[in-house]
């Protein structure tokens, strides 16, 4: 059976905090998953953003400061990791070497889709810029879905044939049958349901971990609750999900 750290959209752009990535990191050294996955929406990417761009805001956005500003936390992140597998190695322990799996987003797909909007963009922009596989990371497509130990991980799952995504845990479960975690949705949601062998099926929607609150949110969905979810025992789609909170780790793993 595995251990899977999982975590939801970080949203990462210039002048945001970025130290709960570093405790983030200092949680999983201490704990050690099989795997380590990301949910995408690592990059936020508000230069390439249609939603905004004739917006006051939107003075003073560059697409390199963006990418730049993502890799830099993906640094912070990824430190705490590689120390502990340097110091298990230099003390003659067993040796921890996480998969690290990173699902491509809506908000990385960005690049894609300035590319495909301005042919010109071809060859000087791409996802390759984001230097995933570097870090070490396995890729997946946006929307792409990839399943471990029986359970199925994807930025988000779509309904219907416009591929909208779904909207709620249960209608995922009742969607495609299977245990099933995606981000993309800013708040938690999980539903249960039983195989006709008796396996427990579970779908999460895992909510969000970052720090800053975002202009096209209120303040009641601002309140959302923040942070990452360690999958403890997963088995053929079977898993017993532990919330883990910001809160908890910036009080616990902070500096």
């Amino acid at each position: 059976m595995k251990k899977i750290m999982v975590i939801p959209d970080t949203q990462v752009k210039p002048g945001v905090p970025t130290n709960h990535l570093a405790c983030a990191g200092r949680y999983a050294a201490a704990k050690k998953p099989d795997v380590v996955v990301v949910l995408a929406d690592w990059w936020d990417m508000p230069s390439l953003s249609s939603y905004d761009r004739w917006k006051k805001s939107f003075e003073g956005r560059r697409v390199v400061a963006d990418i730049k500003a993502g890799k830099a936390a993906m640094e912070e992140f990824l430190a705490p990791i590689r120390a502990e597998q340097a110091k298990l190695v230099a003390n003659h322990k067993e040796r921890w070497n996480p998969r690290l799996v990173f699902t491509l987003g809506n908000h990385e797909n960005r690049i894609n889709r300035a590319v495909e909007m301005t042919a010109e963009y071809e060859g000087l922009l791409g996802i390759e810029m984001l230097g995933l596989e570097e870090f070490g990371f396995e890729v997946y497509d946006f929307l792409e879905v990839v399943v471990i130990e029986g359970v199925a991980f994807s930025h988000y799952f779509t309904s219907g044939v416009m591929g909208r995504p779904v909207s709620n845990a249960k209608l995922l479960l009742d969607k495609k049958h299977m245990s099933c975690v995606m981000g993309h949705v800013q708040d938690r949601n999980i539903a249960y349901a039983q195989r006709a062998d008796g396996k427990q099926m579970t779908g999460l929607f895992a909510g969000i971990f970052y720090q800053h609150d975002e202009n096209y949110l209120t303040p009641q969905t601002n309140g959302s609750w923040r942070g990452i979810w360690m999958l403890h025992g997963v088995s053929d789609g079977s898993f017993d999900e532990m919330p883990v909170s910001l809160e908890y780790l910036l009080s616990k793993y902070g500096a």
